[in-house]
């Protein structure tokens, strides 16, 4: 009987451990809500594609919130991110959204029973058109005026005053800047210079007046500039 308290003890100890392990919980997962923006806010995707939330419409029935996504002038999807919880427009979104959809305007039918919703729903879905044709007004003029942008080096002379070089900004054809890589170092050179500039820039050409006491350089600038318009491609 004595030796059978030792075993009981034992068995005792050992069951401690487990009545106190519980497993541990998870902490790995997150959660994060992002609540819809009541302001127009537009985001561009490299494919062309733009995302339009539009303004929050507060109509006696509830909110009226569209997001409307865009290919280019093309409207693709629209999504419903608030409207008023009632049947009847519940009911009513699907054929708002597949009319939007066909007539890519928001010149759609109002949905009978649903008149209030309707009407909240096209002034929203005009506000993001509006928003969307401002976006791709803007984008396009950029980047045509990037791509007619070019900077072209002119020929690099060798003068007894010193190298001459320039280098020319062409947006389109006109001449909107002129940069002297290499230039005589000279006093004379030094003042002559923005006088040269400027009157090419008026000019528009390399038939500019010579500046007094830098003529060497004048007529090599000349020459330069001449280089890099007619290799303007």
């Amino acid at each position: 009987m004595k030796r059978a308290i030792p075993v009981v003890v034992l068995s005792i100890a050992g069951l401690v451990p487990v009545w106190l392990y519980q497993p541990s919980a998870q902490s790995s997962i997150v959660q994060a809500t992002t609540p819809a923006p009541s302001t127009s806010s537009s985001s561009s995707g490299s494919s062309g594609t733009n995302v339009v939330t539009t303004t929050t419409i507060d109509t006696e029935k509830g909110p009226v919130q569209l997001q409307v996504t865009f290919s280019g002038t093309k409207i693709t999807a629209v999504k419903m991110l608030q409207q008023p919880n009632h049947p009847q427009t519940t009911a009513a979104v699907p054929k708002l959204v597949a009319e939007t959809l066909e007539a890519q305007s928001a010149d759609i039918d109002t949905v009978s029973g649903a008149t209030i919703t309707s009407e909240a729903y096209k002034e929203s879905l005009q506000a993001a058109i509006d928003d969307n044709a401002k976006a791709a007004s803007a984008s396009p003029s950029a980047s045509a005026s990037e791509a007619s942008s070019q900077t072209v080096d002119g020929s690099a002379l060798s003068t007894e005053k010193g190298p001459v070089q320039v280098q020319v900004t062409f947006s389109g054809t006109k001449i909107t800047a002129v940069k002297m890589l290499q230039q005589p170092n000279h006093p004379q050179t030094t003042a002559a210079v923005p006088k040269l500039v400027a009157e090419t820039l008026e000019a528009q050409s390399a038939d500019i007046d010579t500046v007094s006491g830098a003529t060497i350089t004048s007529e090599a600038y000349k020459e330069s500039l001449q280089a890099a318009i007619d290799a303007r491609g």
